[in-house]
């Protein structure tokens, strides 16, 4: 029988608040609330006013902060400063009253500073999750310039730092190249996101479930969708998301004549995506970098075949289900997409595939990945401070 293990956990984000990342956190949650030897306390944020202390399950607490968030999904430079002091004083008040083993940090930056910041009281492990890593997102270019040091300094100092994908791990070794960054990917729960049944798909609806936020790529779909228009003159693209982009892509698609070709669904619970899933025949990831996508496994688990563009993860997930071309080029996009609609079994034996390998994934595995991390972390730190005295 395993000793108890009681966790400090940060995160900046988490559902409603966020995207993908958020949402891996919570699923990995799901199968640590199975684990009773297992207790977490997560420092994340909240929508609201005043600080929240919420039960997630008997044996993991959220305590959301207020830091004057203003929008689901897109943070401001305050926002994350607010976050990173408030999250310092919270995890102080919290060491005051409890014996913690160890922290995780789910994004290397901010949550991997508010770790870094009790590495004296605290060993710990970083979760790298896509933006955190130099490289990952242009619109943080500069940014990544002037942190490249202290991002450094995070992963050098905690026990275990953790890639999502390999195409990440590769990423984040340009900053590191000495450090053995293991992978956990992401994980997906096959019977919630599961293909539909006969007559739900819609012959040719193409879905895109995304952040509208400049990496991701939205911009390049739309400008493709008339030459797809042209030659699918039934084609939908349906887009589920929310950004400081969304404005102006609905400008755009009326611009171009495609107000009836594409739909803006906007936030979504996530609870009605399956269905969502369900009813396209073709999923779309245009996208600069991914780390390993979640929007791209419950695609999959749904039966979907893939089309991606741009880098990372790649390796594990698309193999056979997918069709691979260049960022930022509407027109490859195009006729990429208008190819595989010529060929109905194609797409077929992509969304089939798309299936067998989405069933290779669970968050069992990796919840179970994370708490043998979370042993080796507890006893590394109770070994070095037993050296240490």
């Amino acid at each position: 029988m395993h000793p108890e293990l009681r966790v400090l956990f940060f995160n900046y984000e988490f559902p409603p608040i966020g995207g993908g990342g958020a949402n891996a956190n919570a699923y990995l949650f799901r199968e640590f609330a199975r684990i009773p030897e297992l207790t977490i306390d997560c420092i994340t944020s909240t929508m609201n006013a005043r600080d929240e202390v919420v039960p997630f399950a008997p044996n993991i607490t959220l305590h959301r902060l207020a830091v004057g968030k203003r929008d689901l999904h897109f943070w401001t430079q305050r926002e994350v400063l607010t976050w990173l002091r408030r999250a310092h004083f919270k995890a102080g008040e919290l060491l005051a009253r409890h014996n913690y083993d160890l922290s995780h940090a789910f994004f290397g930056f901010p949550s991997g500073m508010a770790s870094w910041l009790r590495r004296w009281k605290l060993p710990y492990l970083v979760s790298l999750r896509g933006t955190d890593v130099p490289g990952f997102n242009p619109r943080f270019a500069a940014q990544y310039v002037l942190l490249r040091p202290l991002f450094r300094r995070i992963w050098k100092d905690g026990r275990f730092v953790v890639a999502n994908s390999v195409g990440l791990r590769t990423l984040a070794r340009r900053l590191t190249p000495e450090m053995d960054i293991p992978v956990i990917p992401n994980g997906i729960d096959t019977e919630e996101f599961s293909p539909p049944a006969a007559g739900e798909r819609q012959p040719e609806h193409i879905l895109c479930v995304s952040r509208l936020v400049g990496r991701k790529g939205v911009q390049h779909l739309i400008e493709a969708m008339p030459q797809i228009v042209s030659s699918l003159p039934d084609a939908l693209l349906t887009l589920v998301g929310e950004g400081n982009l969304a404005g102006a892509l609905r400008q755009r698609v009326d611009e171009l004549g495609m107000s009836g070709r594409v739909r803006f669904l906007g936030y979504v619970p996530h609870d009605q995506l399956p269905a969502i899933y369900r009813s396209a025949r073709l999923y779309v990831q245009p996208s600069f970098y991914e780390g390993m996508s979640n929007t791209v496994l419950e695609a999959m688990a749904c039966g979907l075949p893939v089309v991606a563009t741009g880098e990372g993860g790649r390796e594990e997930l698309f193999r056979g289900n997918a069709r691979l071309i260049e960022h930022g080029n509407p027109g490859a996009l195009a006729d990429t997409i208008n190819n595989l609609f010529r060929d109905g079994d194609e797409l077929d034996n992509m969304g089939r595939t798309s299936r067998e390998i989405a069933l290779d994934f669970s968050w069992q595995a990796v919840a179970e990945q994370y708490l043998d991390l979370y042993r080796e972390t507890h006893a590394s730190g109770h070994n070095a401070t037993s050296t240490q005295g």
